[in-house]
């Protein structure tokens, strides 16, 4: 997966780098071949002091893409919390995929069952 990072009035350190990398990865053991992700990472002055980083991520893959943003004060946590609404809309569509597979396989199994009848 190719992961691609801007740093919007944020210094981009190695330790920021490889904590976004870290994490964007940690996503890929659901399974559904993602292509690739774009984070946006920015520090926003005008914003209250509570709300003032802000990250946006944009997950490609096959069909709809993700998308997910959040604010926080702190850099590290807002990034977190990105990641852990990223893994709950994977999560909802791996889900989807699983499901809508085993349905067919049932009604499969149903229409041998009646054409052996």
């Amino acid at each position: 997966m190719q992961i691609h990072i801007s740093p919007r009035d944020i210094k981009l350190t190695p330790a920021i780098h490889s904590y976004v990398a870290q994490r964007i990865d940690s996503l890929e053991h659901f399974g559904l071949n993602l292509i690739g992700a774009h984070i946006a990472l920015w520090h926003d002055t005008t914003r209250a002091k509570k709300h003032a980083f802000v990250v946006k991520v944009h997950l490609a893959l096959r069909g709809p893409d993700v998308h997910a943003e959040d604010h926080g004060h702190d850099l590290y946590q807002a990034i977190d919390v990105i990641t852990e609404r990223l893994a709950e809309q994977l999560r909802h569509r791996k889900s989807k995929l699983v499901k809508g597979s085993r349905e067919r396989s049932r009604k499969a199994k149903v229409r041998r069952q009646a054409a052996l009848v």
